[in-house]
């Protein structure tokens, strides 16, 4: 009975460090996940060793803080039922691929990164190339834009509190009231560019992609150098808030046409 009662108590203590990381939390390190659950570091420690193991935590390799993975977004989706993004996006993205001729890619935000789960490469020998499950800062992406300009503000408010943001090229934004600006216009809009903000030569457009809910879960990009992409932006910036607006369809949403 004893191991039982340390096994059921482990449970609940992980259980607990997972609901420390709240909006106002986003990345918290061993100490003060120990002083706010009331249990020594060195249990902490095993415990976010294990979740990183797990995939429910990750360590950001620069402060040693931990923050959510991206395991959590899975059993979150898994909440509405037919939840599929996987399934929902690959039909969508094909067609918008083929439209476009350029890359095409999915992305979803996990703390001032995003994170792209999907993509479809362009038939072009020169083309925008991004590996999955590879990320970039959220401050000079299209999908990182459109992501961050839909969080609740409060959210918003703490990922721009004390964010020294990185410039990928010298368009990229690294002022926080900059980007703030803009993601008022991406948000009036429902649609965001990149324009060679997170490599020269480059540019991208995206759209949100919403659950039955209503909520923006991820945002469907299209991507390729200036050269093909700039003649075109406004038939490519239609082409994917179309296509977003099919994956949030096919997802349950059911609200106004623009997204």
């Amino acid at each position: 009975m004893p191991a039982e009662r340390n096994q059921l108590s482990s449970v609940r203590n992980a259980a607990r460090l997972l609901k420390e990381f709240k909006t106002q939390h986003r990345q918290l390190g061993v100490s003060e996940l120990a002083r706010n659950l009331g249990i020594s570091k060195s249990s902490v420690h095993r415990l976010v060793t294990t979740l990183v193991a797990e995939h429910l935590l990750e360590q950001d390799v620069e402060t040693g803080q931990y923050r959510l993975g991206l395991a959590v977004y899975d059993l979150a989706a898994a909440l509405s039922p037919g939840f599929d993004l996987h399934e929902a996006v690959m039909t969508p993205l094909a067609e918008l691929r083929n439209r476009s001729g350029e890359t095409v890619q999915v992305a979803v935000l996990d703390g001032r990164e995003v994170v792209y789960i999907e993509r479809l490469d362009s038939p072009y020998t020169v083309r925008y190339f991004m590996d999955l499950g590879r990320r970039n800062w959220a401050n000079c992406t299209s999908t990182g834009k459109v992501l961050l300009a839909y969080l609740q503000e409060g959210i918003l408010d703490d990922l721009l509190d004390g964010w020294v943001m990185t410039a990928r090229t010298e368009l990229s934004i690294t002022d926080p009231e900059l980007l703030r600006k803009e993601l008022k216009e991406v948000k009036h809009n429902g649609y965001a560019y990149n324009m060679g903000e997170s490599a020269i030569g480059t540019c991208s457009a995206a759209a949100p992609i919403r659950d039955r809910m209503g909520r923006v879960v991820a945002a469907m990009s299209v991507a390729g150098p200036n050269a093909r992409m700039e003649p075109l932006l406004n038939q490519v910036t239609v082409a994917v808030m179309e296509a977003a607006a099919a994956v949030s369809r096919r997802l349950g949403y059911r609200g106004p046409g623009r997204l």
